[in-house]
């Protein structure tokens, strides 16, 4: 149907030289390593398995949901007593021994090792130079996309800059400033390597407008607003634009539009439900219509949109309700909403897992505007704090914003981002960076100087002999 570069799913998974099992890849392709990394081919397969494993079970389902239901957007769902380790995630008593968050752990470490194994490799192999230079730029995204996510989530974790020589991976955990520094050196190498755009056989890659939009991020979570206003400033001159229809911007007719700056690519191919294994849109999909029911909005998400924001209903999928697709949604079940912006239509879904074709939206323009509202209110320029608010608000069918001053601006803002990026997995980490973590998660039993993190996982502790540590509170 689409998306070349994920037909290497099968072929990724040999890659894997690691000897501590929370790094290490199950060798699905069993080619033995000493015949691979000999020429181009194999190091745009071995590029592949990183974006592959963008769609990998711990990556792209329950483990995800960690972020999501830890956060006052969203529930466990499905039935009370199906994959109950969700409330747990949801209470904040979450212990170093949950699978879940050993899954969402495994699946990061994956993709750095996938990343390293480019990094490594790809230089030693005689080809194309430019091919080359830009191949080891995709890894060094990939490697700063998923160490972004480890150091937001665990903290200080620790550094493999490439497959270490002597083998030993079993290191101690970083400071969350060295982590930082090293997600900062990929992104400016990505940034200053990639291109602005592929042809269509490639579309789903890493671009300059990626990296420069990620480092942005990066530099938000650092409270460096100069860089975060700069490096937006750049994309914003870039062509992205956001698409009309705010519902449209989620549905397969619309992957790696205008409006995409990153996404994950799926594809539904018949016959072959072994490539067709995204279970992204299957595990949050309608229970009992399209999928198993789980991460559903939470009420008090539902209640916070302002009246007239058609966020609101291309958000949510209310029980009984037709969809601007055409489904019918049951009036009885077990939840009364779900998570449109994972909804695939009856139509689409196909013969393998439901919704397999659709992609997952990582970094969007709009969160490039609001990047670039949040920075310029910070560095005191209130006129263009608006001007990019104000772009995200009228696309969702709102008024300007009544903001005037600082402090009112950043609230606004902060309500924006969550309006905007509602299910889409940010809200905890926006809350914790922001500050607003106690008061807003206190009542679901958050802990302050304890909960800003989750634990490193027991089984990772384990393997490592007691090298790394855990957080403290756990």
């Amino acid at each position: 149907m689409k998306k070349t570069i994920i037909s290497a799913f099968a072929l990724a998974l040999l890659l894997a030289s690691c000897s501590d099992d929370y790094l290490n890849i199950s060798p699905e392709g069993k080619l033995p390593v000493q015949n691979f990394w000999q020429d181009a081919d194999d190091a745009v397969a071995g590029t592949n398995a990183m974006y592959s494993n963008l769609r990998a079970w711990p990556v792209a389902a329950f483990g995800s949901f960690n972020l999501t239901i830890a956060s006052d957007y969203a529930e466990q769902g499905s039935s009370p007593g199906d994959a109950s380790f969700f409330s747990d995630i949801n209470n904040f008593t979450y212990t170093p021994s949950a699978f879940i968050i050993n899954d969402y752990w495994t699946g990061q470490w994956n993709g750095v090792n996938f990343a390293n194994q480019v990094i490594t490799n790809v230089p030693n192999i005689d080809m194309d130079a430019a091919l080359k230079t830009r191949l080891i730029a995709e890894a060094r995204f990939m490697r700063a996309f998923h160490y972004f996510n480890l150091v937001r989530t665990f903290g200080g974790v620790p550094i493999y800059n490439g497959l270490p020589a002597d083998g030993n991976y079993n290191t101690p955990r970083a400071t969350k400033e060295e982590v930082y520094n090293l997600i900062i050196e990929d992104l400016a190498y990505a940034k200053d390597n990639l291109p602005a755009s592929y042809d269509a056989a490639n579309v789903g890659r890493a671009t300059k407008g990626a990296a420069t939009s990620y480092l942005a991020k990066v530099y938000l979570y650092q409270q460096n607003w100069q860089q975060a206003y700069q490096l937006t400033q750049e994309v914003m001159g870039m062509g992205y634009s956001l698409l009309p229809d705010f519902n449209s911007e989620f549905r397969i007719a619309n992957e790696n539009s205008s409006e995409s700056i990153f996404e994950a690519q799926a594809t539904y191919v018949e016959g072959n439900c072994s490539i067709s294994n995204s279970q992204y849109s299957e595990t949050q999909g309608v229970r009992g219509q399209f999928g198993w029911g789980f991460n559903v909005p939470s009420q008090d998400l539902a209640d916070f949109f302002e009246p007239g924001d058609v966020r609101r209903d291309a958000t949510i999928i209310f029980r009984g309700e037709t969809t601007p697709e055409g489904d019918l949604i049951n009036a009885t079940g077990d939840n009364p909403m779900y998570n449109q912006k994972s909804y695939v239509p009856q139509a689409l879904i196909g013969n393998c897992a439901s919704g397999s074709g659709q992609n997952i939206r990582h970094m969007r323009y709009s969160e490039v505007l609001l990047i670039n509202a949040e920075a310029a209110n910070e560095l005191g320029n209130s006129s263009q704090a608006l001007a990019s608010l104000n772009i995200v608000r009228r696309r969702a069918g709102l008024a300007n914003s009544t903001a005037t001053d600082q402090a009112s601006i950043r609230q606004a803002i902060y309500k924006e981002r969550r309006a905007e990026l509602a299910m889409e997995h940010d809200r905890f980490w926006d809350l914790v960076r922001t500050g607003r973590a106690v008061q807003v998660l206190g009542p679901l039993g958050f802990t302050a100087g304890k909960n800003e993190v989750f634990p490193i996982p027991e089984n990772a502790i384990t393997l490592s002999n007691g090298v790394l540590t855990q957080n403290p509170g756990y």
